[in-house]
């Protein structure tokens, strides 16, 4: 019979083998006897996005491998496509990245970010996810669909880009950069987990 025994709620260093220590962060032991954080999903703080030209979240951890950017209700001033773009401690990056977004019968790509969407009018309004991975290194891939009801249209993308440095922040935009979120037909949010 095996027991696991929680030892301590403050993380105080790499526990001791046997041990698993809880602080918002959990040990295990794999395969090869090593010891290794594993790390929970973690929720940023929501956002309410009207009247804002991009939304940052910053200070991702370095052991984070996998970033979900969530959608609800959100809807821009213009007619310019949702852009989303990943950076690091020299600041976001706005050149190689390699991303399409198709939606319906209309396709877009884009160089300056992952593009999340392929067309764009005033008064929709979108749901959905977009997943940012890490494939290796500083090299990270996007895939995800947001939809809108409202307007009927449904958007799937993907893309990659190899950052400069270890990613620690993302930034939700448009293509244009100087279009809106607002609150027609509604106040929209954003959020993003991330996951080790």
């Amino acid at each position: 019979m095996s027991i696991l025994a929680l030892t301590s709620d403050t993380l105080i260093g790499t526990p001791a083998t046997g041990n698993l220590e809880y602080n918002g962060q959990f040990f295990g032991t794999d395969s090869a006897g090593s010891r290794a954080q594993l790390q929970r999903i973690t929720r940023s703080t929501l956002v309410t996005c009207a009247g804002q030209t991009s939304i940052d979240f910053t200070s991702i951890p370095a052991w984070v491998e996998r970033i979900t950017v969530m959608f609800q209700g959100v809807s821009v001033s213009g007619t310019s496509n949702f852009l989303i773009q990943i950076g690091d401690s020299g600041g976001f990056e706005n050149t190689g990245y390699v991303s399409g977004s198709f939606d319906n019968s209309t396709a877009s790509n884009s160089t300056i970010g992952f593009i999340a969407s392929s067309q764009q009018i005033a008064t929709a309004t979108w749901g959905g996810a977009i997943t940012i991975s890490n494939l290796s290194g500083n090299v990270w891939v996007s895939s995800g669909t947001i939809a809108s009801g409202t307007a009927g249209y449904l958007a799937s993308s993907g893309g990659a880009k190899t950052l400069t440095d270890v990613l620690d922040r993302v930034r939700i935009t448009t293509v244009n950069g100087t279009d809106t979120f607002d609150t027609t037909p509604s106040a929209g949010t954003i959020n993003i987990i991330y996951e080790g």
